[in-house]
């Protein structure tokens, strides 16, 4: 289709987070930033045109969602993930960080607790700490190069802390599972057994690699429907962070109108303009932006895998099962997470999120956004190798 996703767009002085907060984060001023998770490549021409039009028609005022949006996400829907819901299950949100704060708070009480599997995206931390809440973790842990659930310190956690909310990401930032069936039926089980709600982010889902299948948490059956949120998002899908718009869906109604009412608290209870108008265009006619998309993320991870191999055979790359989020290991360098970090930061000059911002267990770790140009990808790999060889020649 032409799309070029080797083109390198300049970013800088655009108020984007990746690029212009180096300095105010403390990073050096020509670092390299594949840390954040959004990409570096303009959207799908097909939403571009439809924005572009929205703003020559020149009226920006209050959105509401119609018909036209719920039929292009009810395909989507159902095309890509074999879900199917009715409209009065949905409820937009500016976010899905947003949406997990509305659940925390819809949910549960100040002072109870809420689970999550770490490491896992930090936010979900910050947000249950944020709104008063107990944070307890669930150690996810590595095996044959493979991140596993253990399900019996899962539950145990439950019983424990009299868990009431679980937060799930699935597909996993940053561990890149993306989580079969079986798996997710074990933790419904022992969710619906000791009455936990389950929020589910599965904002990646668009992003699962071959042969692994995402199954959206609410399919399993009727009854963790019934206790579950579903959360997503075309906003890592499409490159579409700042447009502020995501989409929950609630089966049951007493859940829905708890969340609703939390979000409604807050002041934002319609969409963005722009954001629904993205979404709606992307769901029409993004399919074969994402497509080439795709094959551009396989080859820069054909790319990391033979690049470590042969010149970095101490880092490790955990095999990405989905999302465009590398996530891979550098303990054998005989670092500290600090002294590592340090290195990549400063000496090579490469902003990386390290391991431990997910959890303890991403120690001796370091996420890597591969939704960027080749040419990006590599000079950053380069940095970081000849910082780890004039380390090691150091030492």
């Amino acid at each position: 289709m032409g799309f070029d996703f080797n083109k390198i767009t300049d970013r800088a002085n655009t108020n984007a987070c990746k690029i212009d907060l180096a300095t105010i984060r403390g990073k050096p001023a020509d670092v390299l930033s594949l840390w954040v998770a959004d990409m570096d490549f303009p959207t799908s021409p097909a939403i571009l045109e439809v924005l572009h039009n929205k703003i020559d028609h020149g009226i920006f005022g209050y959105s509401c969602l119609d018909e036209e949006f719920h039929q292009a996400l009810a395909k989507w829907m159902k095309e890509e993930h074999n879900f199917t819901f009715e409209r009065s299950q949905l409820v937009t949100t500016p976010g899905v960080v947003f949406a997990i704060s509305s659940a925390i708070k819809a949910f549960t009480k100040e002072g109870e607790a809420v689970l999550i599997q770490t490491p896992v995206y930090y936010p979900f931390k910050n947000m249950i700490e944020a709104n008063g809440r107990l944070t307890v973790t669930s150690s996810l842990y590595e095996k044959d190069g493979k991140w596993q659930i253990d399900f019996e310190d899962f539950e145990k956690k439950i019983v424990e802390n009299n868990v009431k909310l679980f937060i799930l990401c699935s597909p996993h930032n940053p561990v890149s599972r993306v989580w079969t069936k079986d798996e997710l039926t074990r933790l419904a089980q022992i969710c619906l057994k000791h009455k936990v709600i389950v929020f589910a982010d599965e904002i990646h889902n668009d992003f699962v690699y071959e042969p692994n299948v995402h199954t959206v948490f609410s399919t399993l059956s009727a009854e963790i429907a019934e206790s579950s949120v579903i959360s997503m998002s075309p906003s890592k899908t499409f490159n579409l962070a700042g447009l502020q718009f995501s989409t929950n869906f609630i089966k049951n109604p007493g859940l829905r109108a708890k969340f609703k009412a939390e979000r409604n608290k807050t002041g934002y209870d319609e969409p963005s303009l722009m954001g629904l108008v993205a979404a709606r265009a992307a769901y029409q006619g993004g399919k074969p932006w994402l497509e080439e998309l795709k094959k551009h993320l396989l080859s820069n991870i054909d790319f990391v895998r033979s690049y470590l191999k042969e010149k970095l055979p101490k880092a490790r790359l955990i095999e990405p099962e989905g999302t465009f989020l590398l996530w891979i290991d550098f303990s054998a360098y005989g670092l500290t997470d600090s002294e590592l970090d340090n290195l990549i930061v400063n000496k090579a000059k490469v902003w990386l999120d390290r391991g431990t911002m997910f959890g303890a267990e991403g120690d001796g770790y370091q996420r890597i956004n591969i939704a960027t140009p080749q040419a990006l990808l590599k000079e950053a790999i380069d940095r970081i190798s000849r910082a780890l060889k004039e380390s090691e020649k150091n030492r």
